[in-house]
């Protein structure tokens, strides 16, 4: 006799995907799948040609920090242009010049004169472009969903980034392999169009935007004091900062592992990325089917990857990496999404898209500095070793973040509840500060 498995449950369903009932979103989420599968295509192809044309592992470190870099000294005033000016309208024209840039590319490498500076310089422009748009399209989703489903909406953008990472490199290995790296280029350039459409035929009138900030002096500094005075939102950026520098370095890793310890080709590469990617599409599932964010969560998660780390470091053979890397995308997506849906909800209003600047500069700007570091100790150490520094700096982390919540009293998950928290007040004489608490306290009485 067989045993009929259990229906899914369609509450369950329901919860995990409600953001798509939101139009607006359901379009951003849509077109961000044609485009992310078309980054994450040429991030593998990109960094297997840097490979092949110089057997470097420290010119690899270089390519990603130079991706990576604009992103470290301009996100901050990325963040700021957010507040103030029409998100919609910055992510279009930064969209624009990221998919002009991957069409440079592929005629570079059809017509044979592509060499190591010209990808650095094409890459250098792309982070600028990233570093202007990253923040505006982090808050946006904020502005498309409102506050309550804010967190599902950063699971299922979890979703896009994680499904992306297994179609983008699946397809862009069997391209290298078939027909080399210039169609990767084509097709990531081409998938631009898909948001650069949906952005367009947004209802503008739906979206949830606060008032927008007026240009004054000495904003992007008010945005720093800001977060560094909030322990609810120092805390994690510190987490992420240091585990993002030193644990999270795969693009720089994982092609050095397939080659040099594994002793697999480019078809193999784009497989363990694809590994990792289905875990991270599992974890961010997971992430948007939960009703809010906590902080339990988010230590356990920086726990759960730095020991799958460490297990990868020592492990011996590929299938078992293949494996581990699942489970390290799963970590790694629940620490980042958490990371971001705390910031998001206890930013006030007016400070979220510079709030949001430094989730990008902590997680994508410190690649740059993260990226040659692990080159070297590759290049001093060896692969594991590096893998290894990484997982110990992880965990390291997750003890250290977990005691200073337990000092403030902020583990438990009902001990912050506000769209804003701020516990430590602004600084004296710091009117801005004076005019977010004072925002903060209304917003919170009105969700009361």
């Amino acid at each position: 006799m067989t045993v009929a498995s259990p229906a899914p449950d369609p509450r369950l369903l329901r919860r995990t995907f409600r953001s798509l009932h939101t139009y607006n979103f359901r379009l951003f989420f849509i077109s961000q799948v044609i485009s992310m599968s078309g980054t994450w295509m040429q991030g593998v192809a990109q960094n297997w040609l840097v490979l092949s044309l110089t057997g470097s592992s420290v010119a690899l470190g270089i390519t990603v920090g130079l991706q990576f870099g604009p992103v470290l000294f301009l996100g901050a005033w990325g963040g700021a242009l957010a507040d103030r000016v029409d998100k919609r309208k910055l992510l279009m024209a930064t969209q624009s010049a990221a998919g002009i840039l991957a069409l440079v590319l592929a005629v570079l490498v059809v017509t044979d004169v592509v060499t190591v500076w010209m990808i650095w310089v094409l890459t250098g422009l792309t982070g600028i472009t990233m570093a202007l748009g990253i923040p505006s399209q982090q808050s946006f989703v904020f502005e498309m969903v409102g506050p309550d489903d804010i967190a599902n909406a950063i699971g299922l953008n979890s979703v896009v980034i994680n499904s992306s990472r297994i179609i983008g490199p699946a397809i862009g290995a069997l391209l290298i392999a078939w027909a080399g790296v210039a169609p990767c280029f084509f097709l990531n350039a081409v998938s631009f169009i898909a948001v650069i459409g949906a952005l367009a035929i947004m209802r503008t009138g739906e979206l949830k935007g606060g008032k927008r900030v007026a240009r004054e002096p000495g904003q992007v500094r008010a945005g720093l004091r800001y977060a560094w005075r909030t322990p609810a939102l120092r805390i994690p950026l510190v987490m992420l900062a240091v585990i993002s520098t030193l644990a999270y370095n795969y693009s720089v890793v994982l092609p050095l592992l397939t080659r040099s310890v594994f002793g697999r080709g480019g078809g193999s590469y784009g497989i363990l990325s694809a590994a990792m990617g289905v875990g991270a599409l599992a974890g961010a599932l997971l992430m948007a089917s939960r009703g809010r964010p906590s902080r339990r969560l988010l230590v356990g998660a920086a726990f759960a990857f730095g020991l799958v780390t460490i297990a990868l470091a020592l492990v011996p053979g590929y299938y078992a990496g293949l494996a581990l890397l699942v489970l390290m995308g799963g970590a790694g997506v629940l620490f980042i999404s958490t990371t971001n849906a705390l910031l998001q909800l206890n930013a006030a209003d007016a400070m979220r898209g510079r709030v949001m600047a430094l989730w990008s500069i902590v997680f994508l700007g410190s690649t740059p500095i993260g990226g040659p570091i692990t080159g070297l100790l590759v290049s001093g150490l060896g692969v594991r070793w590096a893998i290894g520094i990484g997982g110990v700096a992880a965990l390291a982390t997750a003890t250290g973040a977990l005691l200073a919540l337990r000092h403030r009293g902020l583990v438990e998950e009902g001990s912050c509840e506000a769209p804003v928290c701020l516990p430590d007040g602004p600084a004296p004489g710091d009117a801005l500060g004076e005019a977010v608490e004072v925002g903060a306290r209304g917003a919170a009485g009105r969700r009361a």
